[in-house]
Parts: C-alpha cells; structure tokens; sequence
C-alpha cells in the first residue's frame, strides 16, 4: 500500500478513537477545533486519493468518519427483511403489574434462587437495528412492521456516536446491535429556535423529530440535526459454531454482552443497573420517575431485562412480545393552574400566534408560566374561557402545552362565562386580520409598516444565518427603532459611529448607554457583513417559507436577485421543495414595490445579490438538464456541478422547456416515457461527456 493509502489509514483510526473517547467514554481527549482540523486534514488526503487512484475501491470510503456529513439524495427507502424479528415491549404503568411479571418468570422457571434483571433508561426515541460484518457496518433498519425495516444506513452514517468500524478484533463475524436514536433536548431546542426564526411550526417532541430525521431523503440534513444513538441490545446467532468469538457472547449475560459492546466502540446506556429483587427494582423506577427531568434527552419509563441470555429461549415470547423483559411507562407529568390571559403575538412575516398566561407552575423539573394555543380552531375546540383553570403537560415533551379544562371548577363559578374570542385586528398595528384557506391561523398583511414585524425582521437580517451583524440584539435594535435612526434594513448601512455613542434605551427600567468601544464594534461588524455571500442575504430578506436552505438552492438556480424578480411562478416550482404556496410568497413579495426599492438601496450600499462564480466555459450556456439515474464516472452532486460550472442549468422536473434528460442507470421509467412524450431529447453519460470535450 501507498504512504498516502497509510496515512487516511492511520488518521482514520485517530479520529475514530477521538470519537470513541468523546462519545461513549465521556472523555474528550481533542478540543472540537482540533477535531474539526483532523477531520479536514482527512478530507483533503481522500481527494488527493481518489485523484491519484481513479479506479478507489467506494467501500473504502463510504467507512470513513467525512462521510458522516451526509451524501448524495435518496429517492426512497428500500425495505430488509430483519435477521430477527423486532419485537415490542409489554407496557405497564405499576408496580404491581411488575411484581406480577417478575413473579411469572419466577414461577416458569421453577429456580431456586433469585433472579437477576437488569434495569435500563426506556429511551424516548426510534428503533433502530444495526448489522455489522467483519467489524463494518452493513446495514441500518428501522422497525418497520417488526418483519421488515427501511434502509436508512445512509442517514445513520451521519451519528457519531455510532462506530463505521470496530475498535480491537474480539468481535464476532456477523452481529445485530440495537438501540434507540434520539434527539438531545439542546439540540432539538436549537432546530425548534430556527424553526421559529423561519416562522416554521415548531416540532412538538424530540421523538417524533428523531423519527423524522432519520428519514430524511437528504442525509446532508440529517447530519445536521447531530442526533444520538444508546445500544441497548446485542443478538448473535445460536448456529454459527465456525465463529468462537460468537460462542463466547452467546455464553455471556446481557450485562456482560454491553460491556463488551462498549470496547468495540459502541454507545451503550450510561445509566444501568443489576438488580437482585422487586425491591431494588422498585428503587430504581422510583429515582429516575424524579431524576429524568435533569438528562439532556428524554426518557418514558424504565426497561426491565432478564440478565441471564441462556434463560430467554426458555421463557419465549408471545407474537408480539417477549416474556423476558417488560417495560414501565412513567405517567406524563401534568399540573393545574389558573389562566391569567391570552396574548397575541406577531412574528416577522406576520403570523399571530395566541399565547396563554397562567400561574406559574413547576413542571418537569423547570418553572412554567406560558403556553401557546397555536391557534383559533384549538382554543375554541378547547372551549377556552377567561379565569378557567387549566392542566399543562410536558410528559415526554420540551414544550408545555394546554391539554385540558377542569370544567368542575368552571361550574362551581359564579357570574356569566365569558369564552375567549380570537382576535379580528393586529394587536401591534390596528390592521385587520387575514386567513388563508390554506393557513391554520391568521396573518397581519402590514408587512411594512407593523412595528412588531419591522422588529422580528431586523432581528432575522442581523442574525448570525444572515448578515451575521453581531452587537446588533434585540434591545439595541429596539433603542435604534425607538430613536428613529433606523426603520429599514438599508438604514443600518448609513448609521455613524457618532450617532450610536451614548444611544440609550427610552425603557427607563432597562436603561442601557452604548460607549465608544460598542460603537466601534457595531459599525465594523455592519461593514463586514457587506461581504456575507448572496444566498445568506436573500435567506435575510426575510422571504414568507423560503428558510435557509430553500434560499440557496433558489440563489443556486437564479444566480443573482434580477433573474429572481423576473422568474415567473411555474419557472419557481421546477426548484426542488418549492410549491405552489412558496413559489406564489416569492412572486408577491417581489411584486412590492416597496420591496423592490428596499433591494435597490441595499445594492447601493453594496451588498451581494448574486453568486460570484468562475466557469469553466460557456458549452452549456442556455441549456437545462434533468440527472436521474446512476452513473459510472460522475456521482449526481458532481455530474450536476458539472453542469452549472459550464453555464448549464440543473431543474428537478421534467417539462416542455427542458433541453435534456440525463439518463443513468436505475432511471425512473416515469421519467422517461414523460421525456419521449414531450419529444425532448433523452442522453447517456457518455454523450454528456462527448458535449463537455467538444
């Protein structure tokens, strides 16, 4: 092998021990830049690789920790049947009920002394199997219907706690490992921040986000959601005697199974314990029934396991079940309080979002006070009504939400029932209120001239996703809105240092001077943010559904802000997760006049509004392409730079102004008879190189 070839080796290793240590171990040996740095340092050596080895083995790399980025768009999921079944747990929610379990098993048994159990976090994630041979991961599933599971291994490639290759060699042949992906409580509370900054719905609870990141199309979105993943659960198979490493797990309890596990590299519960009797069961229940409030993920109850492997078989399982291990489910935490009032809030691009005010309360482990009512349909379908106390519950979720009404308390009041009403105008602005057909809630159209949206609005261009204008927060944009130095996004271009030194809040209770050095630094980081690329200041136009990544793929396409002003709807929804209700908020929002002006002032002061690229030449200037399929020498993601660095044009779906359907193997048939039907001409990768040389 190549010195080079030894080298990703041996940094490979490096790294994956520097994952192993940070991850499983919870001792981080590297500080991230470090880690960031030799993961770069990685990347750059494969790329020299695989220009020096045309003909790289792809297995190679798809093994390598740069992979856990994410690659190339699934189309969907295909379904494996699983080596074992994945079968569910029985729930129950007391203690009685496991004292009946643990008793049964007893009972069947017939053994004279004591069981032993193990006792486990019920992790509130999902379900996944994960198969590994010769020390490499195969294969990830889902649990499916319990037979069968979607391939998702591509998306579980992007987890770093879960190992690509094994450490040492003490592991079997062929194995099954599973466990729980979740989502962490910061992480989520992150991507629901964004959410809101995008006036996006919040996703209501990190399991259901987990499940539906790992089934993302995209595993380049995935891996931005830095998801985690507990194994909990190894199975081998009883007949490989050719395997002697197999027949040594086989031997070993399931205790004894995770520990060594955990030397191959894998992220076993941190929180276990073995336990000896009902008692101590009990006594284990009883403490994380308290102490879940304060992990940074999100747990329902606690799994009880049978830990002698050899006593499973004996004991069996229903269909759906087994008879070795049960779950207790802890019981969703809810309080009562007392409503104080409903508030309507507004948010940049206008939505109102009724919130409710109660009592505060303690909730799990945290002190509640607010909650949203999402809007008018919930609060009527609720039959919300002013001095009515209400149950707030968190149970396995991060947001506190309104689950009900003591009516008891509501009959017992004396006084007429005043129900609570939606709004008809803004609460900000005066402005009546709209609702869209296919809107839940309602709108303030006052895109302009709202106090409360010119607020939300500053505060997403300065935000650190847009023009990363720093020093630039909540309050100081207040102090500035309020002392009329700015009403627009341009105005903060034409602000003075002279102006900003001892600029002071008109909110007596929150006085705040700003000095000499805060001046200084606000300008310079208002002269830097002239450099932040197209794509991040159309993200910070502040555009109704076009969120960060929507933004570059919309700059991507158009390449500057005149080709977006002048695209037509139908051209907008051949972009890939434009619809018909983004494609229209685009369209309206540069048929505003006052739009317009706002961009024409911003170029003014020099901002980007368009990509600054080089081409490698203009053969394909004017021509569109549809790539489906597979291809030899290309992947997809450099077939279609290919294209946009000649000047060609990449879109998503097939019409009559397409040029070519780039066909490679595994092509959709769909596409295709779309293609003949349309006469547009059909071509191979071959003929795609041929029109580059020539």
């Amino acid at each position: 092998m190549s010195q080079l070839y030894n080298k990703i080796i041996e940094l490979r290793q490096q790294i994956n021990r520097h994952n192993y240590n940070y991850y499983v171990l919870d001792n981080p040996t590297v500080d991230d830049q470090t880690f960031d740095f030799l993961l770069k340092e990685l990347e750059a050596l494969e790329e020299e690789y695989k220009k020096e080895n045309p003909n790289f083995d792809k297995e190679f790399f798809s093994l390598s920790p740069t992979q856990r980025v994410g690659g190339e768009v699934s189309k969907n999921f295909t379904q494996v049947e699983h080596s074992f079944p994945m079968l569910s747990l029985a729930n129950t929610y007391s203690i009685e009920e496991i004292k009946d379990f643990v008793k049964r098993a007893e009972d069947s048994l017939s053994l004279k002394d004591a069981l032993q159990w193990v006792c486990e976090l019920k992790y509130d994630g999902v379900a996944v199997s994960l198969n590994y041979v010769n020390g490499k991961l195969q294969r990830a599933l889902t649990r499916g219907d319990g037979i069968r599971g979607d391939d998702i291994t591509k998306n579980i490639k992007t987890i770093n706690s879960i190992p690509l290759e094994l450490i040492g060699e003490d592991y079997p042949e062929e194995f099954e490992i599973r466990g729980e992906v979740i989502f962490p409580l910061k992480e989520f509370e992150k991507f629901n921040n964004q959410r809101i900054i995008d006036e996006q719905e919040p996703l209501a609870n990190p399991r259901n986000a987990a499940s539906g990141s790992i089934k993302l199309l995209d595993s380049r979105e995935t891996a931005k959601r830095h998801l985690e993943c507990f194994l909990y659960f190894l199975l081998l198979k009883e007949d490989n005697t050719n395997d002697k490493i197999n027949e040594e797990i086989l031997s070993l309890t399931h205790y004894q199974r995770l520990q060594r596990a955990k030397q191959w590299g894998f992220n076993i519960p941190k929180f276990m314990a073995i336990c000896n009797s009902i008692e101590e069961i009990t006594e284990f229940i009883n403490y994380w029934d308290k102490e879940r409030f304060n992990l940074d993920f999100n747990i329902d109850g606690i799994v009880i396991k049978l830990n002698d492997t050899k006593l499973w078989n004996v004991l069996g399982a229903t269909n759906k079940t087994p008879r070795w291990a049960t779950a207790y489910k802890f019981k969703a935490q809810r309080e009562e309080t007392k409503l104080i009032s409903v508030e309507y809030q507004v948010g940049r691009t206008g939505i109102v979002t009724p919130v409710a005010n109660f009592e505060p309360i303690s909730l799990g482990g945290t002190i509640v006070k607010r909650a949203s009512l999402h809007n008018e349909e919930f609060i009527q379908k609720l039959s919300l009504a002013y001095n009515d106390y209400i149950y707030i519950e968190k149970g396995g979720e991060i947001i506190p939400k309104v689950v009900g009404i003591n009516f008891d308390k509501r009959e017992k009041r004396e006084g007429e029932i005043e129900y609570i009403k939606y709004i008809k105008n803004c609460p900000i602005c005066n402005t009546p209120l709209i609702k869209e057909e296919s809107e839940a809630g309602y709108y303030c159209p006052n895109y302009n001239h709202c106090p409360s949206q010119i607020l939300g609005r500053m505060q997403h261009f300065v935000s650190k996703k847009a023009m990363n204008i720093a020093f630039l927060g909540e309050e100081r944009l207040k102090y500035l809105l309020d002392n009329n130095l700015i009403s627009n996004f341009y105005d903060i271009y034409d602000l003075k240092k002279e102006e900003l030194i001892g600029l002071t809040s008109l909110d007596e209770d929150k006085k705040s001077v700003i000095q000499k050095k805060g001046a200084e630094n606000i300008i310079e980081a208002i002269l830097l943010s002239k450099d932040v690329p197209f794509e991040r200041v159309l993200f910070a136009l502040g555009i109704r559904y076009v969120g960060e990544v929507l933004a570059k793929k919309i700059a991507k396409t158009y390449k500057s802000i005149d080709n977006i002003i002048g695209a037509k709807k139908e051209d907008l929804l051949q972009i890939d997760e434009v619809g018909e209700r983004i494609a229209q908020s685009i369209v309206s929002y540069f048929s505003n006049e006052e739009n317009i002006s706002l961009i024409n002032e911003l170029k003014k002061r020099g901002l980007n509004f368009e990509i600054k690229e080089t081409f490698l030449s203009n053969k394909l200037l004017g021509k569109s392409f549809v790539v489906s399929g597979t291809f030899e020498t290309f992947s997809r993601d450099s077939i279609k730079k290919a294209i946009e660095d000649n000047q060609g044009r990449v879109l998503s779906g097939i019409s009559s102004k397409l040029n070519y359907l780039l066909a490679g193997e595994k092509m959709g048939e769909e596409k295709r008879k779309k293609a003949e039907k349309l006469n547009i001409p059909i071509i191979s990768e071959k003929d795609f190189i041929e029109m580059l040389n020539n």
